[in-house]
Parts: C-alpha cells; sequence; structure tokens
C-alpha cells in the first residue's frame, strides 16, 4: 500500500506536468496555432478557420503580426516555436528556410495546386497569390496608356503618380518588371533603379500600406500606381472610378505560403489544417469573403476579383505572370534596400 509521501508526491508529479502542459500558450492535440496576417482577420476566422473546426472538430488560435515580426518571434523561439502553421509572404518564407526555420509541407490536397504554387524553391505550398500592375483612374487613363510603364516618366503626370517603396510586396514586384521593362530582366537592379531615379521627381508618394494608395486616388490627388491587383477591388466594385491593368510588359507576382516550423508542437494538426487551407471549397470561400486569388484551379473566382483581374485570377502564368527566385533575392535584400533609399526614394 503506498504511503502518504507516495501519493502526495505523485499528486505534485500530476499538477506539474499539467502546469507545463498548459503553459507557454502552445498548442495541444486539439488545438493548432497559426501565425497569420494582421488584416482580414474577422474574414478569415469566417471563411477558413470556423468551418475547419466544424469539420475536423480542432481548435485554431491566431497569433497575428507582420511578416518581419512574425520571423522575428520564430527565430528566438530556438525551434520551440508556438505558432505550428505560419501563413507568410514568400519573400521572408525564404528568409526562414535559409536560417532553417521550417520543414517540408506534405499534404494531400498539393496534388491539386498551380504549378506555380509548389515549386521547389519553398518548403511550404502557395496558397494564395498576388498580382501587381497599375490601379489607375478610368476618367484620366485609357488601359492601354497604363499598361504602359512610360507613364510614371511623362512630364505631364509630375505630381499625379505614386509607386510603392521597396519594403512593400508590390515594390519588389515594381522593381522587377521596370528591370524587365528597361534592362535585362528581373534582376537588373542596376537598370532598375536607374530608371525610377529617372521617375522621382514625378512621384508624389513612395506609399507603405494599401490605405495610403487607395486614399490619393478617391481624393483624386493622383491617376496612377503601381499597386496589387487586391487593392482595386472594393474600389471598383464600390463604383468608385478605378480599374486595374496588367503590364503590358514585366509582368510579375508574389505569393504568400503556408508553412510549419521545425519544432511545431502539433504537427499532425498543422498538415490537416494547411490541408483544408488548399482544399477548392476553402480557396473558394477565401476568394469570396477574403478577396485572396486561389493557388487551387478547382477553385471558383467571384464576379468581383475576376472583373478586376480578369483571365489572371485564375490562371497567372497563361496571362504571363511569374514568380521570382527567392535564392536571386535573399542574399541582396539589404543592399538593394539601401540603393533604393538613397537612389531612388530620396530624389
Amino acid at each position: 500500500m503506498p504511503t502518504r509521501r507516495a501519493v502526495l508526491a505523485a499528486a505534485l508529479t500530476m499538477i506539474a506536468a499539467a502546469g507545463c502542459a498548459g503553459s507557454g500558450g502552445g498548442s495541444n492535440e486539439d488545438t493548432v496555432v497559426v501565425s497569420t496576417f494582421p488584416f482580414g482577420v474577422k474574414e478569415f476566422e469566417q471563411a477558413i478557420v470556423t468551418p475547419f473546426t466544424k469539420k475536423t472538430g480542432i481548435k485554431v488560435e491566431l497569433d497575428t503580426g507582420s511578416n518581419s515580426d512574425r520571423l522575428s518571434k520564430l527565430k528566438l523561439a530556438k525551434g520551440a516555436p508556438e505558432a505550428d502553421v505560419v501563413l507568410i509572404s514568400d519573400y521572408f518564407a525564404a528568409l526562414g528556410q535559409k536560417d532553417g526555420l521550417f520543414q517540408k509541407v506534405d499534404v494531400p490536397n498539393i496534388k491539386q495546386l498551380a504549378t506555380f504554387a509548389i515549386e521547389g524553391a519553398y518548403e511550404g505550398p502557395a496558397y494564395t497569390h498576388q498580382l501587381n500592375g497599375i490601379i489607375y483612374n478610368t476618367g484620366q487613363l485609357t488601359q492601354k496608356q497604363a499598361a504602359n510603364w512610360d507613364l510614371f516618366a511623362n512630364p505631364a503626370n509630375k505630381g499625379r503618380v505614386a509607386l510603392p517603396d521597396i519594403s512593400v510586396t508590390a515594390g519588389q514586384l515594381m522593381i522587377s518588371g521596370v528591370g524587365e521593362r528597361y534592362g535585362n530582366g528581373p534582376y537588373d537592379i542596376d537598370t532598375a533603379l536607374r530608371t525610377l531615379s529617372g521617375w522621382a521627381p514625378n512621384v508624389l508618394q513612395f506609399y507603405t500600406s494599401t490605405t495610403e494608395v487607395t486614399n490619393l486616388l478617391t481624393q483624386g490627388e493622383i491617376i496612377a500606381a503601381d499597386a496589387l491587383s487586391g487593392f482595386a477591388t472594393k474600389l471598383v466594385t464600390s463604383g468608385e472610378p478605378i480599374a486595374w491593368t496588367a503590364p503590358a510588359k514585366g509582368r510579375y507576382m508574389a505569393t504568400n505560403r503556408a508553412m510549419i516550423p521545425k519544432g511545431a508542437r502539433n504537427q499532425p494538426g498543422a498538415a490537416k489544417f494547411i490541408d483544408y487551407l488548399l482544399s477548392a471549397e476553402a480557396q473558394t470561400a477565401m476568394a469570396k469573403t477574403v478577396g485572396d486569388l486561389p493557388t487551387n484551379p478547382r477553385a471558383q473566382i467571384p464576379a468581383d476579383i475576376a472583373k478586376v483581374a480578369g483571365d489572371a485570377a485564375q490562371d497567372p502564368v497563361a496571362a504571363g505572370f511569374t514568380t521570382l527566385d527567392p535564392s536571386r533575392l535573399v542574399d541582396t535584400r539589404n543592399d538593394w534596400v539601401n540603393r533604393f533609399a538613397r537612389e531612388v526614394a530620396a530624389k
């Protein structure tokens, strides 16, 4: 028969174990912690989280923040991350891979995705994509005029155009588009920065947020800006005299990636969440509710998105869009950021 001391010791051990299991905000088998973007959270919960939990019984905790902040958090975790799934833009996914923070994702629905969504440069698949182009005032420019990069060089448009800063997703896509149009390709940084430097006196603002560029357009301060197609959807459907077009040359897209960090505590739950995220059902819901462009060709494209992006919403590759090679960008990023600030934004 156990002594009172033995019983007490066993009880203390159980309490300590329970305390450890519940500490640190980590996940258990019934919960998946998803690190994601700080915008569109309610819409994401409606489109993905609620139906996923209803279907699997697995609860989802969201941890939101910027790409850089969440990547820094992963680094500080040193192999013991709070997140089981990380939804992050492709460039930051590549940065994390370089530091060995992610592991290979392999779930059934990957087989349904478009080829660009499963390219070998990344450990995790793309669950959405973003198209870079020109958002413009239809009362001031025709589609043909807007699709021509030369509009930013035109003295007649001085103080009436905006461009993205290199720090935002559209910034790198713009640089690569300009490099292809006027130079030797998407990584011709010298030609791109020299060209953008020439345009700088015409640029009213190098923007760093969606709100900045949409406000400039709706208030009539600018007639055009380089921007992602998603910027235009709400403006177009609200009846504003706004449209978006792909550039005639230099079409590039970015992707958002679904990654599993090394050391994730609920890897089975993480795999189930990502598999659901990639399904045609989930991708259709995201397109409808969140406004994300799908990577699963079986997903349905809402009319408002199709009105803005056209056929590129369903098949960006057929429409001439390509992704960028992260191996060409990661090691040069700091140099390019510094050069952009010095040679373009400071003009």
